[in-house]
């Protein structure tokens, strides 16, 4: 009988990795969303109109992600050069100093706008080498046989810490003010512990002789021949960049819905019980089929739902969309992310995972922007009604200029990708 383990649960190693993800995105996510909520209360509370405040929550998701942005390509290189768990337990440290401060501000009633956009910047600077660092590292700690659903696993736990988060934020801020930034910071420190207890996994080998620059180069090479990786990508990029609904949840809670802070925990609450059901699903009734068709109407179906929740006017009506929105975008994301690991070298994970996480950066806080800005324009309905109309347009573009989305049947990687991986390491599993 073979030794080894039939589950990624089973994996000592990726057991922590796990409860490290998810335990950091939970943290991020918390805090991200009581942010804004603070930011657009202040900007309301000072005088400013609906349009206006919208408008500062477009800074805080453009100070995200333009630190996110320009750092990634460095960051996925780091991911493939140095220890993935080091630089991991690096950007949890900062991430903890964060939420320190904002504890204090908050419980000292010194929160502003400035202080808020400061720290939304060193937010984006953490994420942008945590992203490429975790996401490459999942793969390192489990045999071939059972990887994909190690990469499933890996992804839902990121795809629900982002969807809950939100949840915890709002409900824990409806008590107090201060403590959303309270549990980030015990969340943070869960993290770290966890990932400290994951044993050093051996780096992937990167030819010596090529330069720092010429290894980004390479990875966005790849990137670009790939068409599978590029259309999952780059699917993503523009669906969720024009879809921004979660964005302007808090404008759709105090202007819209007309409801306070329960009102908004329950807003925040809808989208990741639609990511749960659909996480939960996947973990008994694992994809196996059509893989390719069925991400593709799963972003049709995310944006739909985005355009009715832009038409209501009833919390109960929101609700069932944004759980509609969670299901689909945890269906899409399970799907891709997938794809992706499973159609990548391990020698260039790092750098692929960077871009894939520069493009969700892009299509989350720069969609968080674009959103806040078309709202300061035209108003947040419209927004958010236009943006489902673009994902849904995104999807029949990308089926054609991409075909190989429609053609794709299973998870099963090429050829070239497996005799590139081998001989795999597969040491420190248990």
């Amino acid at each position: 009988m073979s030794d080894s383990p039939t589950h990624p649960f089973r994996v000592h190693n990726f057991r922590c990795y796990w409860t490290a993800r998810l335990s950091m995105t939970l943290a991020q996510d918390a805090m991200l969303l009581v942010i804004q909520w603070q930011a657009y209360n202040l900007a309301r509370d000072s005088g400013m109109n609906v349009a206006e405040g919208a408008g500062q929550l477009a800074i805080i998701g453009l100070l995200q992600f333009v630190p996110l942005f320009l750092l990634t390509p460095f960051s996925g290189l780091a991911a493939d050069r140095f220890d993935r768990r080091l630089l991991g337990l690096m950007t949890i440290l900062l991430q903890l100093a964060t939420a320190v401060v904002l504890v204090w501000a908050t419980w000292s009633e010194s929160v502003d706008l400035p202080l808020l956009f400061a720290l939304a910047i060193v937010l984006g600077i953490a994420r942008g080498f945590a992203g490429p660092a975790l996401s490459a590292l999942a793969p390192n700690l489990v045999p071939r046989a059972i990887l994909p659903t190690a990469i499933a696993l890996s992804s839902i736990s990121w795809q629900v810490g982002r969807l809950v988060g939100p949840a915890i934020g709002a409900v824990l801020y409806a008590f107090e003010p201060a403590m959303p930034y309270a549990i980030s910071a015990v969340l943070f420190c869960t993290a770290f512990g966890a990932l400290a207890l994951v044993g050093k996994v051996p780096q992937p080998a990167m030819r010596k002789d090529q330069r720092p620059i010429g290894a980004i180069v390479d990875g966005l090479r790849y990137v670009g021949r790939n068409r599978m990786v590029l259309g999952a990508i780059t699917l993503d990029l523009f669906a969720v960049f024009l879809a921004g609904a979660n964005a302007l949840i808090p404008v759709f809670a105090r202007d819209i819905l007309l409801t306070d802070e329960v009102g908004l925990a329950m807003l925040a609450s809808a989208t990741p019980a639609g990511a749960i059901v659909t996480g939960l699903w996947f973990s008994f009734r694992p994809l196996h089929s059509q893989v390719g068709p069925k991400m593709l109407g799963s972003v049709a179906v995310f944006g739909l739902a985005t355009i009715f929740f832009g038409l209501s006017t009833s919390l109960v009506l929101s609700l069932a969309m944004l759980f509609i929105i969670g299901a689909a975008d945890m269906f899409s994301v399970y799907v891709r992310q997938s794809l992706i690991q499973l159609h990548t070298p391990d020698d260039k994970r790092g750098r692929v995972s960077s871009v894939s996480m520069m493009t969700i950066s892009a299509s989350n806080e720069g969609g968080d922007f674009f959103s806040g800005s078309l709202a300061y324009l035209f108003g947040p309905v419209a927004a958010v009604v236009a943006g489902g109309v673009g994902a849904i347009i995104t999807v029949a573009v990308w089926s054609r200029i991409f075909p190989v989305l429609r053609t794709t049947k299973t998870f099963d990687p090429p050829p070239d990708v497996l005799e590139a991986d081998q001989p795999r390491n597969t040491g420190g599993l248990t």
